[in-house]
């Protein structure tokens, strides 16, 4: 809707995950070269946390992306509870497998072959575990033992855990101690500071267009940053709502008080954090 009003090429705050967009800020940068690291070394673990909304997703996908482009395979799954066995076999159906079994040895056995034709064909296989902090340990152990397989003294299946903060504290555990110990690279994606904040909001609006329309008084970046707290997909939600309220308003210059008019409306909802 507003971005045919103002002229933009497409919705630059929607919320959900958008690599095209990705602001890189600094802890972003810093998580995607440990990402990039431990893909060199093709071993062990890596482990990525953050709040919900600091941008996890997006930088999964912009791993992903080259990856792909590289002709490199990756899986995806998001884990509720569930448990070992049932791990597993979603592993193999996500990698596009037969899991037609009862058997675990034989979904061992085909992921196995799986994984030794793409080491063949040299490509890279790897799997990451979305919301990994509600695996239970025994399903963290199964994937441990995953990175068992091998070939040619190098492992043939790299893990991504993708999790909230509290997963920095559960890999800690005595019952996960060989896990932990092969953990390649940790990053953890912290909030937006309020000068990022602000560049965030015009880079997202540079990649779609914008061409000053609206204007944006400097005055509603800091209320937008305490508001949201920093967290990317929250500063999304007031902006996208913003960039609503000035439609209706006919407006082209955006200042303090329509950001305080939207967010008063969007606590009236209750949905903005409790500001720190």
């Amino acid at each position: 809707m507003y971005e045919i009003f103002y002229g933009l090429r497409e919705e630059p705050f929607r919320l959900s995950p958008d690599s095209r967009l990705c602001f890189v800020h600094p802890s972003y940068k810093k998580a995607k070269a440990y990402m990039q690291y431990a893909l060199q070394r093709r071993e062990g673990f890596v482990m990525v946390t953050g709040r919900p909304g600091t941008g996890k997703t997006t930088l999964i996908n912009d791993i992903t992306t080259q990856l792909s482009k590289q002709g490199n395979l990756h899986a995806s799954l998001t884990s509720t509870q569930i448990r070992a066995d049932d791990l597993l076999r979603l592993v193999v159906l996500k990698f596009g497998l037969n899991a037609d079994t009862d058997y675990k040895a034989e979904l061992i056995h085909r992921l196995e072959n799986f994984l030794y034709r793409l080491h063949r064909e040299g490509r890279r296989p790897l799997l990451i575990i979305d919301e990994a902090q509600d695996l239970a340990t025994d399903a963290l152990e199964e994937l441990r033992l995953l990175t068992n397989l091998q070939k040619d003294n190098q492992p043939l299946l790299q893990i991504f855990l993708v999790g909230q903060e509290e997963l920095r504290q559960t890999v800690l555990i005595p019952e996960l101690e060989q896990l932990h110990q092969r953990i390649v690279a940790a990053c953890h994606l912290t909030p937006l500071t309020s000068d990022s904040t602000a560049a965030y909001i015009k880079h997202r609006l540079g990649r779609v267009g914008w061409d000053n329309d609206p204007e944006l008084s400097d005055k509603i970046f800091e209320p937008i940053y305490r508001y949201s707290l920093g967290i990317p997909r929250i500063v999304n939600q007031i902006c996208s709502r913003l960039l609503l309220h000035g439609m209706v308003e006919e407006k082209h210059k955006l200042g303090l008080e329509d950001v305080r008019e939207v967010i008063d409306s969007l606590n009236e909802e209750q949905l903005l954090p409790i500001p720190a």
